[in-house]
């Protein structure tokens, strides 16, 4: 990395052209930091459904040509004018929604949505100058959610980049970026659950069992996973799953067969479909006077919730989470100590490997269900 500080770079990055068409693995140059921002060598990345939706351009405002990517973890190349808290050489992980430490949310101890850096899908650009840093031969290719980890170098607001111990194995700690702690964090840092607690998942993806696992390490006695996917089962036993639910094979509504599973309830219930209605059920499916339920996924933006007041009456807690709870840059390094200490198990999230240049291969595993987090070598 020595010599390479205030130049462009040149590298490699797989770039969506188009919505669904095939990523192209090819060469673009890569701006040096402005002030406020840091550019990190990527040495993994992972395929987190996000990504793939927005490669679908489904349901959203479709921008290409942009660099995917946003679980990965790497090491600082340089660092742009005003940064004090990283350097080159420094491990991170690159982080989705940020943390400048200096708005309301952030000095905030129940908050982690910073004013300046929370999460934007729309935003293609660096909030420092509304300019891209990547481009191919003088033609601009657009970021995506600050992070764009599908390039072998890339450049991120210093506030979206948490220091962690160079120890750690960066091919196992990338997953902590989004998938994990969102799942994770969503179960123990909000729905917090009560040792020999019931504790109800719904939807069994990476970051459902991510959750599930929250529950195993909270130390729930009963961990029911609700998916309409019966093959997910069996996996999700790993994760500490007791009993499963498949809402198709019940003719009465899923919250009332939770109900009566549990004599009145679950105790805690964690969403992560982003299907409404499996927001309701999560609501109506936890006990009265305890119950509480969080939701994680994200809605289709004309989704409404509708369910009857007396639920709340009754002492049942709603509750909304984001990124688990975590604040990036004051939480993640902590999340990693977990995992060095043995207390966190990410290997068993991390189904597939490939290199870069079969980058396309992780998407077409993620599109017939095969994998829970596909790992990316930036060196491949």
């Amino acid at each position: 990395m020595e010599g390479t500080a205030g130049k462009v770079i040149k590298c490699r990055a797989a770039v969506a052209w188009e919505a669904g068409k095939p990523l192209v693995v090819q060469e673009v140059e890569v701006a040096p930091p402005q002030a406020m921002e840091v550019r990190l060598k990527i040495l993994y990345t992972s395929l987190c459904h996000t990504d793939v939706y927005f490669w679908e351009a489904k349901g959203q405002t479709p921008v290409f040509p942009r660099i995917l990517g946003h679980e990965a973890a790497g090491i600082v190349e340089s660092v742009g004018e005003g940064v004090t808290e990283l350097a080159p050489g420094d491990h991170v992980l690159p982080v989705f929604t940020g943390e400048c430490k200096e708005c309301a949310h952030c000095k905030s101890e129940e908050s982690n949505m910073c004013e300046l850096l929370r999460i934007n899908p729309d935003r293609k650009v660096m909030i420092g100058d509304g300019q891209t840093r990547f481009s191919v031969n003088g033609q601009p290719i657009y970021h995506f959610l600050g992070t764009s980890t599908f390039s072998e170098y890339t450049v991120v607001h210093a506030g979206c980049v948490a220091k962690i111990n160079p120890q750690a194995p960066l091919d196992k700690v990338c997953v902590l970026s989004c998938g994990f702690c969102t799942g994770f964090g969503a179960t123990v840092n909000v729905a917090k659950p009560k040792k020999g607690s019931t504790v109800a998942i719904f939807g069994l993806g990476a970051v459902g069992l991510a959750a599930a696992e929250g529950a195993r390490v909270a130390g729930a006695s009963r961990i029911i996973g609700v998916d309409l996917n019966p093959d997910r089962f069996e996996t999700a036993k790993k994760f500490g799953c007791t009993e499963f639910v498949n809402p198709r094979e019940h003719t009465k509504p899923v919250q009332e067969v939770l109900a009566e599973m549990t004599n009145g309830g679950v105790d805690r219930a964690v969403e992560c479909t982003g299907n409404i209605n499996a927001m309701i059920q999560a609501l109506e499916c936890v006990h009265d006077g305890w119950g509480v339920a969080v939701l994680v996924g994200v809605p289709h933006k004309d989704a409404e919730f509708k369910t009857h007041p007396i639920h709340f009456l009754n002492e049942k807690t709603l509750k909304g989470t984001f990124y688990g709870n975590y604040k990036p840059r004051t939480d993640l390094p902590a999340v990693v100590e977990q995992y060095m200490a043995g207390e966190l198990e990410l290997e068993k999230f991390i189904t597939h490997n490939v290199t870069f240049s079969e980058i396309n291969t992780a998407f077409e595993l993620m599109l017939k269900g095969q994998s829970i987090r596909c790992i990316i070598h930036m060196d491949g």
